[in-house]
């Protein structure tokens, strides 16, 4: 991917438009301040204490991106008549290879956004663009794999039309609970719809 990718999610009738676009650096700062929050803390893989923290994060974003194999999405929102955009979550593709079938999707949402949507219009636009773009490197199916007691997670997953497939044991330090694995294939119609 040589050219920079935006995806542009539209506004709803109660939501912003949200831009979805890879990590930069300016992000840090505000990769730090939603990275407080207990409840995202509670589910990450990694913990962002601190800008040294955060700029390694983004730097692992970015060389995603040059290798071709993953692909995180800063999430963000403008405010109606406001030029200045707020960081409200993260999407990701990864393990993107060519001639597998599959690959995964993640996501969070900051607290300040949370229960808006943004997490369902993002992975939605994220599921529309990775199988547009890597269809025919064999993309099949997208799997998107939450912790049991996630509940916020197993609710997106299943208003983004990924079905539950099965649950998956515990893989600690990783994956310390069992887990839920969803799965939409690329033959499943898209909706436009929140």
């Amino acid at each position: 991917m040589s050219t920079p990718v935006v995806l542009q999610v539209a506004a709803t009738p109660a939501s912003p438009p949200l831009v979805l676009r890879p990590w930069r650096m300016e992000d840090v700062a505000a990769l730090v301040e939603v990275s407080r929050d207990p409840a995202l803390r509670q589910w990450a893989s990694s913990v962002v204490d601190n800008d040294a923290d955060g700029t390694r994060w983004v730097q692992a974003q970015q060389q995603g991106w040059a290798a071709g194999d993953r692909f995180g999405f800063a999430v963000l929102e403008t405010q109606l008549g406001s030029f200045r955009e707020q960081l409200v979550g993260n999407v990701v593709l990864k393990e993107v290879t060519s001639g597998k079938p599959a690959a995964e999707v993640g996501y969070w949402t900051a607290a300040h956004a949370r229960g808006r949507g943004v997490a369902s219009r993002a992975l939605e636009a994220l599921t529309s663009w990775a199988f547009d773009t890597f269809e025919a490197d064999g993309l099949e199916r997208l799997e998107l794999l939450h912790q049991v007691d996630n509940l916020a997670s197993c609710r997106v997953a299943q208003k983004s039309r990924y079905d539950f497939d099965s649950i998956l044991p515990a893989a600690p330090p990783s994956f310390p609970r069992d887990g839920h694995l969803h799965i939409r294939r690329r033959s499943e119609p898209f909706s436009t719809s929140a």
